[in-house]
């Protein structure tokens, strides 16, 4: 009797082990979201939905101290997970539980709960840290600027990093809340709406809060701490309009500043009426303090420049550029970094509509223009698929915009416009690659465009141009009365 009974439970454990999944083992986060071109960028495992970013800045001694609260999901069990940083840690909090961390890498902070996160399950980290970002160098720089009266946090495609915990990939977007603390007479800028005005923290210290509305790539927040004038005002619509000019700037520099970056929400009014409605809750722009910064961010809501945008003068081109981004690179952002034309050939195309609607310049004219002049080396790299040492290359923006042109011309303006204001709006907030737009641009003209694109965005020589047209291009044209200052201001982007 007992050798039977042995036996049915041995029977039965076996039946149970084929009927019954075994379980997965639960795994830790991956290190990178395995971008093509950054593969260590990001992290695997979670999905981040908030980000409360909380901060204390010391300007004399370029000190930054806080705490970040991450809302996350898991998206598999996790046993571990990684966040992108670089700042000195002192605790991490997984759901309320003190945390193992360690370090990795030079940005990789490993995380190990006291016990698993399931899958779907809801995530709350909680990072304290402190630390002097100026000094703290990873993939062989720091994207921190220290100024003259406190600090930059602008940098492209890393700069999180330096300031609060991240996914530090733009496949990973989030809201975001940011507040930090700074003694009196010391000003900071963020991205989105001011909730309330500047509150009394300690003595001798108030405290800033910034609140993004809108999902937004962790790239795309920034900080400006210093000394700036601000200047507020309010759409027809009621949204904040919220300027900012370093005290730093000389005063020939800050009026051709203000004469370019005060025109914010007229640019913003226009391109609404090209690309569509805008898609965030404020709009305006930060001019940095001389020297400080060699190019300009599109920042969700609020772009940053540097002086020299301005040092030949008012310059419109650039707000265009920045603006258009809040549409093309921050409202729909890249799936995968390599994509960035995406973002910076549609920015430049929105600088050649402006040009025309200022009767400065049609787009034809330009395309004609950048066809006749650009040297051999221009046409070698394929602005789909720059490499990783050419994301801000000449052929990205202006061989993009110009793919965009012949694209324009091959189905005419009706089809065109339209597939601008359905990729935006279809893609509100999300990320997109570029064989969605291409398939996009097919279903909405009808035509088959394969042979367009490859000639345009992935083949690394100069494609041939048809019509009676051609002849002229032979020899360069005029450059068009705006050229100069898009050139200008594309020298400067491109030194990100």
């Amino acid at each position: 009797m007992r050798r039977l009974l042995v036996a049915t439970l041995a029977t039965a454990l076996t039946l149970a082990g084929t009927v019954l999944p075994a379980q997965a083992a639960p795994i830790g986060g991956g290190p990178g979201l395995g971008d093509e071109y950054f593969p260590d960028y990001g992290n695997g495992g979670y999905d981040v939905s908030h980000y409360d970013v909380r901060l204390r800045y010391y300007p004399a001694e370029d000190r930054l101290t806080g705490t970040t609260t991450i809302l996350a999901a898991a998206t598999e069990d996790l046993s571990s997970f990684n966040l992108d940083f670089v700042l000195d840690v002192a605790s991490v909090k997984v759901n309320n539980r003190a945390a193992a961390f360690a370090r990795r890498g030079d940005h990789e902070l490993v995380v190990t709960p006291p016990r698993v996160v399931n899958r779907g399950q809801a995530m709350t980290v909680v990072v304290q840290y402190s630390g002097v970002p100026s000094n703290k160098v990873a993939a062989g720089f720091t994207a921190w600027t220290r100024t003259a009266d406190g600090a930059l946090a602008v940098g492209q495609p890393e700069i999180a990093w330096w300031w609060f915990p991240s996914n530090d990939h733009p496949s990973d977007k989030a809201t975001f809340d940011v507040s930090v603390a700074v003694p009196d007479g010391v000003e900071v800028l963020s991205n989105g709406v001011m909730p309330r005005n500047p509150t009394q923290d300690t003595l001798g210290w108030k405290r800033w809060s910034w609140r993004s509305l809108q999902p937004q790539a962790t790239y795309l927040a920034f900080l400006a701490i210093g000394q700036y004038e601000i200047t507020r005002d309010t759409t027809v619509d009621g949204q904040q309009v919220i300027n900012a000019y370093s005290e730093l700037l000389a005063p020939d520099f800050a009026d051709a500043a203000k004469a370019s970056v005060e025109r914010t929400a007229e640019v913003v009014d226009w391109e609404s009426g090209v690309f569509g409605p805008y898609p965030f809750e404020a709009r305006g722009g930060v001019v940095a303090p001389p020297g400080a910064l060699g190019f300009a961010l599109e920042t969700q809501t609020r772009s940053v420049y540097s002086t020299g945008f301005f040092r030949s003068g008012a310059n419109l081109s650039v707000v265009v550029h920045e603006n258009a981004h809040q549409w093309f690179g921050d409202s729909v952002s890249v799936d995968q970094w390599k994509e960035i034309w995406l973002n910076e050939g549609f920015a430049t195309y929105a600088e050649w509509l402006w040009s025309q609607e200022q009767g400065e310049g049609t787009a034809q004219e330009l395309f004609d223009y950048l066809y006749a002049t650009r040297s051999d080396d221009f046409w070698t790299v394929a602005p789909a698929d720059p490499a990783p040492t050419q994301i801000f290359g000449d052929a990205v923006y202006d061989r993009g915009a110009m793919t965009l042109h012949q694209l324009r011309l091959a189905i005419g303006d009706d089809d065109f416009f339209e597939l601008l204001r359905t990729w935006v709006a279809g893609k509100q907030y999300g990320n997109a690659d570029t064989a969605e737009f291409i398939a996009l641009a097919e279903k909405v003209s009808g035509q088959q465009l394969d042979e367009l694109f490859q000639a345009w965005l992935y083949t690394p020589s100069k494609p041939a141009v048809e019509g009676a047209s051609a002849l002229a291009r032979r020899a360069a044209p005029p450059a068009p009365k705006s050229w100069a200052k898009i050139q200008q201001t594309h020298e400067l982007l491109r030194s990100h």
